[in-house]
């Protein structure tokens, strides 16, 4: 279906999360190959990778082909992608602005741009939330990003080598590595560095066991995501991994060279990760007048429209209530799969005269994967109500959540040819990156 004006319909997707690359994915397959809308996906970095597995990018576990090129994806599934980062919105010329994109030396290689649209969909996704608490945004490394989770994987190799390989290192103090907040990144963050540890002893690094991990945690529980048994589950696994909780202690203060809480204690890192919940970023509060919540996310209706109909927002970045709970819909990824979902019928119903579709969010519980040892859960369902799971069944249902993104982008067959390219590529290349 055209405009007025006889121009395809114009679809401007910010943000290529799993919420953003999903929808683009899925209307540049049933729109934008047809002929029907036009459909471009902004985002400031050129790949993907799935926000649950930045842990593991972090820790240098992860294969790097698993990141999805945004390029060559616009190109299968016939959208277009464009590199850059938003700075404005124009609600009544409908234009939406992008900074100028810059290289590592600081030239500049794309200039400002200006985007039109028809239909706007707001996938800018989560940063942390650092609570304006002192030295946290001096002294902490984020995992928000591929370009973060990366330059935290560099900083633990070059932090470890200078420590146990370099003259002068101090080998009688073992490594620190501070986490805080025991929300699902930062258990399964630690539970990935504890495995990394050991894997450099094989690669040649003496001592490789000497590190010292902690998680900081203002709440008395681990993951209160799930319930108190599956976090008591977990509590018992990091401490046979050694990992030293703190739980019940709120910060105050991070320095150069540890973390204070609000007791007085303080506790010496080399690195320090903050994991301590998460809020949408802070341009959006001056968005041309949308509203937002205390932690920034774009209000929506049911249909995930904000007060402009024209403008949709799904993922991290909105805020949508959830019928019978006190709190939204939560951050989730199995959340903003089914957001992309619902916005996908949403504007295809559009273009077609038709009513946006609600969004009725299904939960299917939670998962914590602690590497190799361990993953435990619970599965949501009509008929059993809450199941408690571990071991491999839970395992294996949380690497079908990952299974259900690519499906999304890739297809099934080409999902399935990933897979076992995957597994072949594991048994030849080295388990973690030392560069």
């Amino acid at each position: 279906m055209s405009d007025s004006n006889n121009e395809l319909h114009k679809i401007l997707i910010v943000g290529g999360g799993a919420a953003g690359l999903e929808l683009a994915t899925t209307l540049g397959n049933k729109l934008g190959k047809a002929g029907l809308a036009e459909i471009n996906l902004i985002d400031a970095s050129s790949t993907h990778i799935w926000k649950p597995l930045l842990h593991e990018v972090a820790a240098g576990t992860l294969d790097e082909t698993e990141q999805v090129d945004y390029l060559a994806q616009a190109y299968r599934s016939h959208f277009r992608f464009r590199l850059g980062k938003m700075a404005g919105l124009n609600r009544i010329k409908k234009e939406v602005y992008l900074s100028p994109t810059y290289s590592d030396s600081g030239e500049e290689l794309i200039p400002e741009r200006s985007f039109k649209y028809d239909t706007l969909v707001m996938a800018v996704g989560s940063v942390s939330n650092t609570f304006n608490i002192k030295g946290v945004a001096e002294h902490c490394m984020f995992l928000d990003t591929t370009s973060q989770a990366f330059k935290f994987q560099k900083q633990l190799v070059e932090t470890y080598i200078k420590r146990h390989v370099s003259k002068g290192g101090n080998k009688d103090k073992p490594l620190s590595i501070a986490i805080v907040g025991a929300g699902a990144t930062g258990v399964e963050l630690s539970a990935e560095l504890h495995e990394v540890t050991h894997l450099l002893n094989v690669y040649g690094l003496d001592q490789a066991g000497d590190v010292k991990i902690t998680i900081i945690e203002a709440a008395t529980q681990l993951l209160p995501a799930l319930p108190t048994k599956l976090a008591h589950a977990t509590q018992q696994q990091l401490v046979k991994l050694n990992i030293d909780l703190k739980l019940g202690r709120r910060v105050t203060e991070v320095s150069k060279v540890g973390i204070t809480t609000h007791d007085g204690e303080f506790i010496p890192a080399d690195l320090k990760v903050w994991a301590a919940g998460i809020k949408a970023p802070d341009w959006l509060q001056q968005i041309d007048g949308l509203e937002t919540n205390r932690i920034n996310q774009l209000v929506v209706d049911d249909t995930l429209q904000t007060a402009d109909p024209t403008i949709f927002a799904i993922g991290d970045c909105a805020a949508c209530s959830w019928p019978g709970h006190e709190q939204n819909v939560p951050p989730r990824a199995q959340a903003a799969h089914q957001q992309a979902s619902t916005v996908a019928k949403s504007i295809v119903n559009r273009l077609q005269g038709k009513d946006p579709v609600k969004f009725v969010y299904h939960d299917y519980g939670s998962l914590v994967s602690l590497g190799k040892y361990s993953t435990v859960g619970n599965l949501m369902g009509n008929l059993m109500g809450s199941v408690t799971i571990g071991g491999f069944i839970a395992r294996i249902v949380y690497l079908s959540l990952y299974k259900m993104h690519q499906v999304a982008i890739h297809g099934y067959f080409r999902t399935a040819m990933l897979t076992l390219s995957n597994l072949f590529r594991r048994s030849a290349h080295a388990k973690i990156k030392m560069h």
